[in-house]
């Protein structure tokens, strides 16, 4: 079973990097937006995203562990 798994990951790395080979090197979406400074607002609108994320997870595993002591 762990080989059929092993073999599965493998090829699904295998066809992601030829996806990226397959992409142009020039992306006008984000041109546009770097010329006119948006770039920083989709940047930092990622960023929150993350940190939330983050400290939504930290959160949760503070309460975990507060649990699993008491238990």
């Amino acid at each position: 079973m762990k080989i059929v798994i092993k073999i599965f990951l493998f090829l699904v790395m295998v066809c992601n990097a030829s996806v990226l080979f397959a992409q142009d090197d020039k992306v006008e979406m984000a041109d546009v937006l770097r010329s006119n400074g948006k770039i920083y607002i989709v940047v930092a609108v990622c960023l929150t995203i993350l940190i939330g994320l983050f400290l939504y997870v930290w959160s949760v595993d503070r309460k975990l562990s507060k649990v699993e002591k008491e238990s």
